[in-house]
Formats: structure tokens, sequence, C-alpha cells
């Protein structure tokens, strides 16, 4: 009895020497806070307008049906004091637990531990929960029709965030896993968690930027982006990298990819075995990269016209003179396809027949339907843009970064955030989580010309889009085209990709859809088995009719894109190392452009 007694005192004087170390961290977190340099508020909610539109509608509908709303809410005060009362019968009498006959959060991972069906005060919470969430869901379905599409999808989009952001799982006093885990580490993973925490605030400047990977596990060049190759042209927008060759001969024809510039360009060069740049040279290609800057606030005015000019045409330019071909193959990955896109038409306005076939990699040109990106596409929001960037210069990452992982808030913001703030745990070695973090900078003119111009108005697949003193139209694409979407993309959904694909003016093209989204779809390579892909040669018809006509293929489409490929590459030469004599290796592979971090 008394060894018990020794180590009950023991754990309760660690547990306050952990909890006393909170409050000596609390300083430390104070201190990041005050470094904070805030986003335009605008960017940070809708206006109070669209909630007062929306109550308008919802009281609107009401009054007509008077009888509804009184069902609804008899209905919700009846199952919330059954909550209740079953609580009470559980704590009072030890009752055996009241099976609900739905239980709305079955299978949801949040609500796992078992205390959550079987303890009486974690029951009732997830019960209530659960209620609240669909009573607010009820009243989104309730609102008047009349209601613009636009404004019941902002709606919806932050409805959803509240209830994300009101799961009890989100507060320590209300999660089980938390509270177990403090109290079996004698609140040493509360202690680790609030050192997390500021560490995260402290890398960015006071902005709360979840970090969803180990960075300490990946350095660029050692195990990550490794695939040998050298720098052989730098210019102020983009450094370019000639990959080394794998194979004794190569095609002719070189090979030039534009990655996106709001990610860095190794999400193609992660690890050897899913490295798509590795594959490429192992396919026997001249292959070049494109590692494009991080823009900042001396970038203001560069806009999409710098990126065609000093980046795209320049590269292909450097690639046919480093080669000494007449023409190349090129590839864009999301914007960097969008943009390849407008370059190809700029081309073709100005008769450069530099490119002999272009392939898109999950990329929009067609922005009439603005899917799950409607509440940030909106006046009042774009509006919140220009003004930041007219402060700052540019776009600075975190925003951008912030808005892409709050359309998939459980998975990218709360569950990360709890496991790393109340749980204390270190986050996974996982290269893709790292990229996804590594965020880059937008210019302050881009940006608003893809906003306003592309996303907005629409203007490359309708009237035309003026850029580098021309008018261009999507359908003045006409090469040879290959597309790639994803059949779970959120950001770049395949049906807007098809739909815009459709519309450029070449006879000879090619749309494959694969499985899974944005990152994984792409990513995919064969000797993984893990995702197939569809193919249907009829680009007749719309979305719908291309995927009933479809055909499903196992595995990765690497492969069926690299015989397209080779038919469109040239004979076989002897392969080629990087640069020559006017292209002097700069220095190897990454590169230094893309060791440059984003600040907040």
């Amino acid at each position: 009895m008394t060894g018990e007694t020794d180590n009950a005192g023991k754990n309760a004087d660690k547990l306050n020497d952990n909890l006393a170390k909170v409050e000596e961290l609390s300083q430390r977190l104070i201190q990041a806070l005050a470094a904070r340099k805030p986003a335009n508020p605008t960017l940070n909610a809708p206006p109070p307008e669209l909630f007062v539109k929306a109550a308008q509608s919802y009281w609107s509908e009401m009054l007509e049906n008077p009888g509804r709303i009184y069902e609804q809410q008899l209905e919700y005060w009846g199952k919330s004091v059954r909550h209740f009362l079953d609580a009470q019968q559980m704590l009072i009498r030890g009752a055996p637990v009241i099976e609900e006959e739905f239980d709305p959060l079955a299978g949801d991972r949040r609500f796992a531990n078992p205390l959550w069906n079987s303890h009486p005060y974690f029951r009732y919470i997830k019960q209530q929960y659960a209620l609240n969430s669909q009573a607010i869901q009820r009243a989104l379905d309730e609102i008047d029709e009349d209601l613009p599409e636009k404004d019941r999808k902002r709606l919806d989009y932050f409805a959803r965030q509240i209830i994300d952001m009101m799961s009890p799982t989100n507060f320590l006093g209300t999660n089980p896993d938390a509270l177990e885990r403090a109290v079996a580490t004698e609140g040493e993973s509360l202690v680790k968690g609030l050192e997390n925490l500021i560490a995260d605030l402290e890398a960015n400047n006071g902005e709360l930027v979840v970090r969803l990977a180990d960075d300490s596990a990946f350095e660029l060049g050692r195990n990550i982006a490794t695939t040998p190759g050298e720098v052989v042209y730098r210019n102020r927008m983009m450094e370019l990298i000639q990959y080394a060759p794998a194979t004794s001969e190569v095609h002719a024809t070189p090979l030039v990819i534009f990655p996106p510039w709001i990610n860095k360009y190794y999400i193609l060069d992660l690890k050897p075995e899913n490295s798509l740049v590795k594959w490429i040279t192992e396919q026997g290609y001249t292959l070049f990269m494109v590692s494009w800057v991080n823009a900042d606030a001396s970038y203001a005015d560069v806009g999409l016209e710098d990126y065609i000019e000093e980046g795209f045409l320049t590269a292909i330019r450097e690639v046919r003179a480093i080669t000494g071909e007449n023409q190349v193959n090129a590839v864009g990955y999301c914007i960097g396809g969008t943009t390849l896109h407008l370059a190809l038409a700029l081309m073709a306005r100005r008769g450069d027949k530099s490119v002999k076939s272009a392939t898109f990699f999950t990329a929009l040109t067609d922005f009439s339907d603005q899917g799950e990106f409607t509440p940030f596409l909106q006046d009042d929001f774009i509006e919140g843009i220009e003004a930041e960037v007219a402060a700052q210069g540019v776009l600075r990452a975190f925003i951008m970064g912030r808005t892409m992982s709050f359309l998939r808030s459980r998975d990218l913001v709360y569950q990360p955030a709890v496991r790393h703030y109340m749980m204390g745990e270190t986050p996974p070695a996982f290269d893709l989580l790292y990229w996804n973090g590594d965020g880059s900078n937008l210019p302050g003119r881009m940006t608003m010309q893809y906003l306003r111009g592309l996303c907005q108005r629409n203007e490359f697949v309708e009237g035309g889009f003026d850029l580098c003193g021309e008018r261009l139209h999507i359908s003045d694409v006409k090469i040879p085209l290959v597309s790639v979407a994803c059949e779970t993309d959120h950001i770049a959904p395949w049906k807007d990709c098809y739909r815009g694909f459709r519309q450029t003016g070449s006879k000879d093209r090619t749309f494959i859809v694969s499985e899974s989204g944005h990152i994984a779809g792409i990513v995919n390579p064969p000797a993984k088995k893990k995702y197939g892909h569809f193919t249907n040669d009829d680009l007749s018809g719309d979305a719908e009719t291309w995927l009933a006509g479809a055909t499903r293929h196992e595995g990765s489409w690497w492969p069926r894109w690299e015989v397209w490929l080779a038919r469109r590459s040239g004979r076989m030469v002897p392969a080629r190392v990087p640069g020559d004599s006017d292209h002097k290796p700069l220095t190897p592979a990454p590169g230094t452009y893309v060791r440059h971090k984003a600040t907040s």
C-alpha cells in the first residue's frame, strides 16, 4: 500500500512539473503570436450580408410553412432531452447503453474511441454534436430556392467549416484520446503538444500553419529530389534543370516539364520509387524541368506574360539550343498546364512551331463551373486578395495553403492539429506532405490576372484573353495534345478539365482519367499497381457521355502516355549529357531556387 502511495505521489509530482512547463511555454507562445502579420481580414470569413441574406431567405420559407419549423424544433428538443436522460441513467443506475436506430457518426475515425459510446459524458457530447450538425444542414436545405446558387454554395462551404471546427474532438476537455494520453504520460503529451504548436507558429511568423510532415526527415538532394542532373540555365523567373541520361540512347526530341509555381517542382521527383522524373529518363528521353523562383515583394509587378516570355518560351528556346533540335515536347501540370495552354496559343498566333506536342496534367482552362472554389472566387474575397497583394507585393504562401487545406479541413487541418498539439505526436515522415508544406508566394500582378481574367471572367475560352500583345483563345491550340485528369480531384475536377480540353483546336487529342486525386492520380508509378485509369477516343459528347463509353484499365497511365509520347519523339540518338559549351552546368539538381522558403 505504501509503495502504491509513493508511486501515485511521484506521478502527481511529474504531472505538476509538466503543467508548470506549460506555464513557461506560454511566454514563448505570446512572443510567437506577437510576430504575426495577419492577412487581410476579408480573407477569413464571408461578409455579414451573406448570412443576413440567408436568414431572410430561411425565415421567408418558414413563414410560408410555419408548421415545418415547429416540427423541426420539437424533434430537436425531444432528441436533446432524450440524450440527456440516457446520460443520467447511465451515470446514476449504471444502465446499459441504449443503441440509437441510426448513428450518423458511425465509421467516423474521429469517434473511434470506445468511450464515445460507453461513457455517459462523451456519449452525450457526441450525440449532441451529431444532432447540432444535422440541424445546421437541415436549415441550409430549407433555405428558399430564390437564393442565388453561388450564395448557396458559399453558405454550404462555411457551414461545413463551422461543423468541422466545432467537433468535440478538437477540444481537450471533450477528446477522450487526448485526455487519456495526458494522464498516461503525466501531462508530457500536453507539453510536447504545446512545443509543437509554438514551433509551428515560430516557423510561420505567428501564423498557425499546421505542419503535416516531419521537416527534419527530408533534405532536398539527399533523400528527396535526388534524380541526378544539372541546372543548365537560370534567369530571374526559373532555373532549367537537365537530367542525366539513364539509357545509352534517347529519343531525339527532348521533353520539358513546366510544373506549377504554387508549389515546388519536386512533386514529380520525390523518392526514387515514385519519381516520374526518374521513370521518364529510364524510358530513354532527354528530360528538362523548370524550377520556378519563389517570388518575394520585388516580383510584385510580374505577370503571366513574364512567366510565358521568360519562363515557358525561354525554356523552350534554351532546350532547343542545348539539344540542337527544332522542336520539343512539353508538359504542364496544374497552373503550369493552364499557362502552357496560353503559351501555345501565343506561339500559334506568332507562327512559332517549336512545340511538337503537349501534355497536360490536371490543367483547367474552362472556369465556367467554379465548383468547390466558388466561395473564394466572389468579388468580396478577390477584393481582399487584391488588398493583400497591394500591401505585400505577393500572395503569401500560407494564404494559398490555408485555402487549399480548408477544402479538406477535417483531414488537413483539424485531425493533424489534434495529433500534433493535443496528443503531442511528431508529424509523420511523409514525402508528399513535406512537399505540400513547402509552398511558394505568388506575384501580385500574376495573381490578379489569373483570378480576374481566367477564373472569374473565363476569358481564355470565351471572348479571348489579352496577353503579350495578342488576344489568346484556347481554339488557337492545334498541335497534338493529351490531357490527364484525376477522378477524385477537387482542385481541378476532371469534368472541368474535359470541358476545356474539348475546346482546343487540335484534331489529335487524347483524354485520360486516372483514378485518385490531384496528386496521387498523377504520381502513380506502374510498380505500385495501385490506381487504374480510363480511356475513350470519342470526345464528341459531354463528360458523362465520355465516361459512360470509357474503358477502365488496370494500373498506371504512365506506360500508355509513354507510348503516345514515343510516337512523337523521333528517332533514337546517343544519350546527351547535361549542358553544352554555351550552357555550362551551374549547380547540381535540384538547384538553388527550390531551396528558397516562402515567408509569412
